[in-house]
């Protein structure tokens, strides 16, 4: 990932990791840490065994980063009977065998080494890490060099002062204890987003060094920048600024004059100036576009460094009346909220995934993310930028305490460029949210927020004291449910903007069409919510009525791990809450907000399925079945076996309903707009399981093509079928995935949130017929291919085709 133009070197450490399990309460098992008062009293003698260069890592395991150790845990049910006051918070973590019961599974090791060399001697030289879950020691050569208590934001670690420069080796070490959580919810445990090395010559722009803003009007863009500047050296230096802004296209469209600044030694400098742009391409959802300051040093007439940073050309504004405006236009956020979690891999998502998935939702009509509840991963960051997807990153405290501001200072500065962020969000349904304290608290962290960045409003997430407390100390108040509320609010604050920051919560297992609660699964008809939540139609038909609220992100994009409502007990291991489930497989709520989140692309989504044995009665009287369908057009007929069942207006934002008598065969939806059928949707009764279906969820000609080097990924679906290719409603078949080739497999899942399989291994039941494998490229180019088998069905192979174009991979 190094910049071949620029002398600065960026290396991506993703492979050569080695990882062990230590032990949070037994210090013999955790590598000699903590063993007596020195751990802390000599800097590099001591600390732990597994921070010297020297330790002899034989058994530990080889491992990727992304990494998450949690995923591969087992499942533990309670040890003792929970209160049912104390359920929601037991099953947060997903009942996976971490936390302060689970001291030997709760304290992981890393350890590699830094590929630094004589040429780096003089240098400045650092670390970046987006992410590690959570309270991390990080070690160079047994010195303890720093580490962060947040799980989730962002941070620099300056190691030039710790490497040997002679051939020695040069020892990364991380301990990391996840013992304790920071949400409610799965967090994983680990080295879970990326790592970077930097090697900067001594004068250089610092990390986040870098703030463009660039604000379009009547006779272009106003564009804003501002340059951090540091000198390591021990001399003084004179800096010579040269930039020059690229378009889309990569030409060249503006060059900055350049500037001379001095910098002390060992000091900092700052520039900031102003340029304008003609005509600028102007970033949208539709149309994405990305523009790149490119900064470089020259120090005695040597070009000493260089940083590119993105951006884009946009306006963005709430208005109490109108909602939010994009370049001046109103237009609803269609948004979800979604922790960071997959199946088969945990909250270790590779970038691929993180790609996969925003194209899983920005097919359901989203235009809007927002991360829960803490800054969002700068990979996900990029691909919003990329694919027009805004963004409210959240801060993980709403405090004011050194930590807390420090995270939303480094949430802040690591996210400011990208056009995708449109608001900061400074907490979720925080205990002191109605009082003062809570309007205090809230009023420092949004005047700091407005210090690091002017142009981006603050919000915060209220399931409560709207018009009181912290509402008082945002710019735009956030609704957590009580969608039914906002009116009234907005009658008595005219002039205060609203989001519905989540919507919804409305559960559901996927496939299933009736609740069970004894079987912890909830019916996928859009009827089944808590207390405290709603239906997909009730929200979303006040929201879209109401010009004011600038929209609403549905809790949840995904399901997650943990926080299994609205079965917080054993055998539930994931929440019920997403549109799609773990694996991203659809619900069928996907589809009502498809309809109306997509109105210009018709579409009739007909439920539940037709295989319904237990159902049929003699002389083709069978029980009632109660059919949906969501759809977008104007009516919409019902045809079972080629008799039609009547047709029936569609009701804007709503979805119709028929209850047929159960008959086999072949039911249909037919979808009219101006009397012309345009649209329809078709279930048919399947037979006994007989085949196996493997597809690329990415659909085209051709078998999925990865590069080699750039570690891409793969998302197949398995789907059980009979013998005329129907699939299966009811299948659990075990499959097997045999793969060959330069390909490796991260993981499986099938969507059942009471799944006890394991994540990480080559094999999965399907789970109302489906079931999900991803593999990813490995360094090698070459044919590869994942064949899946199950007793009794006919195979089925996906071809993948690793090549060597554009490969870039790190270390």
């Amino acid at each position: 990932m190094t910049d071949s133009r620029s002398p600065r070197r960026v290396e991506r450490l993703a492979g050569g990791w080695q990882f062990h399990l230590g032990h949070a309460t037994d210090m013999t098992r955790d590598f000699g840490f903590g063993r007596n008062q020195r751990t802390f009293a000599k800097a590099g003698a001591q600390t732990a065994d597994a921070a010297m260069p020297d330790f002899d890592a034989d058994g530990w395991s080889e491992v990727r980063v992304p990494h998450d150790w949690a995923v591969n845990l087992p499942y533990a049910p309670p040890r003792e009977p929970v209160p049912e006051a104390e359920a929601d918070a037991v099953a947060a973590h997903g009942f996976k065998a971490i936390g302060r019961a689970y001291p030997e599974n709760s304290v992981g090791w890393y350890r590699r080494a830094l590929p630094v060399s004589a040429a780096d001697k003089g240098r400045a030289v650092w670390l970046e890490f987006d992410g590690v879950f959570r309270d991390c020691i990080v070690f160079v050569n047994g010195y303890v060099v720093g580490g962060s208590a947040s799980g989730y934001a962002p941070f620099r670690v300056d190691i030039a002062d710790f490497l040997d420069y002679e051939g020695g080796p040069n020892l990364l070490a991380l301990r990391v204890d996840a013992t304790l959580g920071e949400g409610w919810f799965y967090e994983g445990a680990g080295i879970y987003r990326h790592v970077d090395l930097v090697s900067a010559d001594p004068v250089h722009i610092p990390q986040w060094g870098v703030c463009v803003r660039a604000t379009p009007d009547a006779e272009g863009a106003g564009v804003t920048v501002s340059v951090a500047l540091a000198n390591a050296a021990g001399t003084p230096v004179r800096a010579r600024l040269e930039q020059r802004i690229e378009g889309p296209d990569g030409a060249t469209v503006l060059t900055l004059p350049p500037a001379e600044i001095d910098l002390g030694a060992r000091g900092e400098g700052e520039w900031s100036g102003t340029a304008r742009l003609a005509a600028p391409r102007l970033w949208s959802p539709e149309t994405p576009e990305l523009y790149t300051l490119v900064s470089e040093l020259v120090v005695d007439g040597a070009r000493v460094d260089r940083v590119a940073t993105r951006f884009g050309v946009r306006a963005i504004a709430f208005d109490a009346a109108r909602g939010f405006l994009l370049n001046g236009t109103p237009r609803k956020l269609l948004g979800v909220c979604n922790h960071q979690d997959h199946a088969g891999v945990g909250t270790a998502i590779p970038d691929g995934l993180h790609a996969w998935r925003i194209e899983v939702m920005r097919e359901m009509g989203v235009n809007a993310w927002r991360m829960a509840h803490n800054p969002a991963a700068q990979s996900l960051l990029d691909l919003c930028d990329e694919t027009g997807v805004m963004m409210i990153p959240e801060a993980r405290l709403n405090s004011t305490s050194p930590e807390a501001m420090g995270e939303l200072e480094r949430m802040i500065l690591s996210s400011r460029n990208h056009p995708s962020v449109i608001l900061w969000s400074l907490g979720n349904e925080e205990p002191q949210q109605a009082s003062e304290r809570g309007r205090r608290i809230t009023a420092a962290m949004a005047a700091r927020a407005r210090e690091l960045d002017p142009t981006r409003l603050t919000t915060q997430a209220f399931d409560r004291g709207w018009g009181e407390g912290a509402s008082l100390a945002v710019d735009v108040v956030g609704f957590n449910y009580r969608t039914d509320q906002i009116a009234a609010f907005h009658a008595a604050h005219p002039d205060v903007p609203v989001i519905g920051s989540e919507t919804g919560s409305t559960v559901a297992t996927r496939g299933a069409y009736a609740n069970d609660p004894a079987g912890h699964i909830v019916q996928a008809y859009d009827t089944e919510h808590p207390w405290w939540a709603s239906t997909a139609q009730e929200w979303w038909t006040i929201a879209a009525d109401s010009p004011n609220i600038a929209g609403g992100f549905i809790w949840t994009g995904f399901d997650y791990r943990g926080e299994p409502t609205p079965y917080p007990s054993w055998p539930s291991v994931s929440s019920y809450f997403g549109v799609a489930d773990l694996c991203g497989f659809p619900k069928d709520d996907y589809y009502y907000y498809r309809a109306w989140w997509r109105p210009d692309q018709p579409l009739v989504h007909l439920l539940p399925h037709w295989t319904w044995p237990q159902k049929a009665g003699a002389g083709g009287k069978g029980e009632p079945v109660e059919v949906w369908v969501h759809a977008n057009v104007e009516e919409v007929e019902l045809v079972l076996n080629g008799r039609s069942l009547g047709r029936k207006a569609m009701p804007r934002n709503r979805h119709l309903v028929w209850k047929v008598p159960y008959v086999p065969g072949i039911l249909e939806a037919h979808g009219y707009t101006g009397g012309r059928r345009i649209a329809g949707d078709v279930r048919r009764t399947a037979g006994a399981p007989a085949a196996l279906r493997l597809a690329s969820e990415v659909p085209g000609p051709l078998a999925p093509r990865l590069r080699a080097g750039a570690h891409d990924l793969a998302v197949l679906r398995v789907e059980v079928v009979d013998a005329q290719g129907t699939p299966v409603p009811d299948a659990d078949s075990h499959i097997t995935f045999d793969l060959t080739g330069p390909i490796r497999l991260l993981g499986v899942g099938n969507g059942d949130p009471t799944s006890h399989e394991p994540d990480q291994v080559p094999e999965r039941r399907v789970f109302h017929a489906l079931a999900q494998a991803i593999v990813e490229a490995t360094g090698k180019a070459g044919r590869a291919s994942v064949v899946a088998r199950s007793a009794g069905l006919e195979p089925a192979q996906v071809e993948i085709f690793v090549h060597d174009a554009g490969a870039a991979g790190g270390s």
